[in-house]
């Protein structure tokens, strides 16, 4: 599965340096592997949580941060709609970014 949109992650890992090593895990943990629905995700990634709409947030650093990724699994693609603090977080609607 790839990741479009890998700029906003490395952009915010420069801003936010303590969250680079988990963040590029991420990236790499979904290159390799082919996930067909959201239960594989969680195997690989057990502290995710689920929304509507092909969506996941992930904890990043100790969940420090948020990550909110749409997933196509059809096209096996994942979406960044949102990267920030866990207080950014709770600003937005992770359903609508």
């Amino acid at each position: 599965m790839r990741i479009i949109s890998t700029t906003k992650l490395k952009q915010f890992s420069v801003k936010h340096p303590q969250s680079g090593a988990q963040l590029n895990l991420i990236v790499k943990e979904f290159k390799t592997e082919f996930f067909e629905n959201v239960n594989q995700i969680k195997q690989c990634f057990p502290y995710i949580s689920v929304l509507k709409d092909n969506r996941i947030v992930m904890n990043v650093h100790g969940n420090d941060y948020r990550l909110v990724l749409w997933i196509n699994y059809g096209a096996q693609v994942a979406l960044v709609k949102f990267i920030g603090t866990h207080a950014e977080y709770d600003k937005i609607d992770a359903n609508k970014v």
